[in-house]
């Protein structure tokens, strides 16, 4: 079978390429502005692809279109399937039809480490001798691609709670039907298709629905809006993590120079593994993954003793280089939450060099100012500020930083990446924060700083 995918340079629908591949059929694209680290991705599978949604792509009439969530009416591609009754879906619907069925689904959910948390646990699976098949939003560090198939009754899934397609306006993680499911935190994001948190814990509680009464839902005990969306109503079975509570996992506390993770469930069992990656809010992000694997009942020793070898997904506090005394990292961080959590994490390495954070606005909650009463505080531990903004931003940033903290305020990445070649010196350490890679300021950057 020849599937079209529209939208291919998308983390998902990119996956969704591999394992259509996988599946034997004869898989082409179409998007734009292809760029790393997908274009890599994409490259290596060696697919068909159009930079253009041009009607063109589709004369020679593919046999299935998947359609992702960012095509919608008016799009040429999208026109031309509806005109011509060229059979189409969503990628989720699928990936449910063709990949899920008879697979336990491990299913990661969460406003935050969706992606770290599902490469944890498809790498402790993977060292366990069970091969997972898996879908991850992003290039993770330890496989050669970001989706397979995998050879053992587990799936291991990133569950996003975006909206499925243009004409399929349910979360995404609807379409998944999971046996595990790990709901990691709750906050209000995708301000551009949710109302409030309410109308997100709404989607987290449809997902619930569909869950059997053998699942599990695990889940920090301490996220008042987790617990709220269970309330609605839970027909499985919950465990819940955290350091203090009525937890079934308690988190052992540990001193600053460990790495190790230890946790405790409710019957006196232990569980340990070394956290490879830094930054507090990856921590947590193990905590997760390993309550998810130990529900399994599998024996998973050798698993979590390969999690010193565990390399996070690209972007994810990448340390993309240093020259000249000077490090960058790169990190896909866009929510306040999660920016705060990626300037801390940096900060902590060494209180010693100045940190300079660069925000890109390119979310359309970040645009639309949805947490405007976040983003000061996120930005707090930072030594100096580069904001980048496109000239649609609805809010007034330079307002609320006025007074705060010393930043700048940009419309080009070159006039960005110029301005702070100017006030950069010996010693310092640039975090980039994006949750697109169009822009490449670190790259950019790190080409400029070798030039000095």
């Amino acid at each position: 079978m020849h599937i079209h995918i529209l939208g291919i340079a998308g983390t998902f629908m990119g996956g969704l390429a591999s394992l259509a591949q996988e599946k034997g059929h004869d898989v082409s694209g179409s998007d734009l502005s292809i760029y790393p680290p997908m274009s890599d991705v994409l490259a290596r599978i060696n697919v068909k692809i159009f930079d253009s949604y041009s009607a063109d792509n589709l004369r020679k009439k593919p046999d299935l279109v998947l359609i992702g969530n960012a095509l919608s009416r008016g799009n040429e591609c999208v026109e031309f399937v509806l005109t011509n009754n060229i059979p189409y879906m969503s990628g989720p619907e699928w990936l449910k039809k063709e990949v899920l069925p008879g697979r336990h689904v491990i299913a990661v959910s969460g406003t935050h480490g969706k992606t770290t948390v599902t490469s944890m646990i498809a790498w402790i699976l993977e060292n366990s001798g069970l091969s997972p098949g898996f879908l991850i939003g992003g290039v993770p560090g330890n496989f050669s691609a970001s989706a397979r198939i995998g050879k053992s009754k587990y799936f291991v899934i990133e569950a996003d709670e975006y909206d499925t397609a243009f004409f399929d306006k349910r979360s995404k993680f609807v379409h998944y039907q999971p046996r595990t499911l790990i709901i990691n935190n709750l906050e209000f994001d995708h301000a551009d298709i949710f109302e409030n948190l309410d109308s997100i814990k709404k989607q987290f509680h449809h997902l619930i629905r569909t869950m059997p009464a053998e699942a599990t839902i695990i889940h920090p005990e301490h996220c008042q809006a987790i617990n709220d969306t269970v309330k609605m109503g839970c027909w499985s079975q919950i465990q819940t993590f955290g350091i203090s509570g009525n937890c079934d996992w308690k988190i052992t506390p540990k001193n600053d120079t460990s790495k190790e993770i230890s946790i405790v469930n409710i019957n006196g069992n232990e569980i340990k593994a070394e956290c490879s990656v830094f930054g507090t809010h990856n921590e947590n992000n193990m905590v997760a993954a390993m309550c998810a694997v130990a529900s399994l009942k599998e024996r998973i020793k050798n698993g979590l003793s390969a999690m010193k070898r565990f390399k996070n997904v690209r972007r994810r506090l990448e340390f993309y280089g240093e020259h000249n005394g000077i490090q960058i990292f790169d990190d896909f961080a866009h929510h306040p939450t999660a920016i705060k959590a990626a300037i801390d994490a940096v900060k902590n390495l060494s209180n010693e060099r100045r940190l300079i954070a660069i925000v890109e606005f390119r979310s359309n909650s970040l645009i639309m100012g949805a947490n405007r009463d976040q983003f000061v505080d996120a930005l707090e531990n930072a030594d100096e500020i580069f904001i980048l903004l496109p000239q649609d931003c609805s809010w007034d940033v330079r307002g609320l930083l006025s007074g705060t903290y010393a930043h700048e305020i940009h419309y080009s990445p070159a006039t960005l990446v110029g301005n702070i070649m100017e006030k950069i010196r010996h010693g310092d350490t640039v975090l980039s924060m994006s949750n697109s890679s169009s822009a490449m300021i670190p790259r950019t950057l790190m080409g400029e700083i070798k030039a000095l």
